[in-house]
């Protein structure tokens, strides 16, 4: 099996430049149109992500995370939902590799096995970042009327952080 699944790749790839070298229609010139368009795809979102991108890093850098966690903290608590979890709860809608990094800091002061722990890795596995994929995938499709999208997309991720909360307790609280 493992044999089968190192020579999987290179199959691939040799079975592609076959079809295309025997190919009768222009398939090099395909690729290049199709390159041409991501590049102009690349450069109608630049302006999008480098927002977002400052716009978390100073999120994060104002300790306006750690600020919003103390605030909502004993409201959190009486929900039953575990309060290490709020950095990540704030940040998941903005950036993934932000949430990630939240995760990390969660395993580390709570430790991988904890009901946080494992909240936080249910919630994050469940949930979207809301934000980026607003900025770049409607942005990207030239959306402009998002109607209820937007809500829709927020209450969905209350239900995660509240079904993950659930889930966790009632398997390993």
């Amino acid at each position: 099996m493992e044999y089968i699944a190192s020579a999987f790749i290179p199959a691939a790839i040799l079975l592609c430049a076959a079809m295309l070298t025997f190919s009768k229609k222009a398939t090099f010139d395909d690729f290049l149109r199709g390159t041409e368009d991501g590049i102009k795809i690349i450069f109608r979102l630049l302006p999008t992500l480098i927002v977002l991108v400052v716009s978390v890093s100073m999120l994060s850098a104002s300790g306006a995370v750690d600020f919003l966690s103390s605030l909502l903290s004993p409201l959190f608590e009486k929900l039953g939902i575990p309060t290490g979890m709020l950095p990540l709860i704030i940040m998941r809608p903005f950036s993934g590799s932000g949430s990630n990094a939240m995760i990390a800091d969660i395993f580390d002061k709570y430790g991988a096995d904890s009901l946080t722990a494992k909240t936080a890795s249910v919630l994050l596995g469940s949930s979207e970042t809301i934000l980026y994929v607003f900025a770049v995938y409607f942005s990207a499709a030239k959306i402009k009327k998002t109607r209820h999208a937007l809500p829709a997309a927020f209450l969905s991720m209350v239900f995660c952080i509240f079904f993950s909360s659930l889930v966790c307790r009632l398997m390993f609280g």
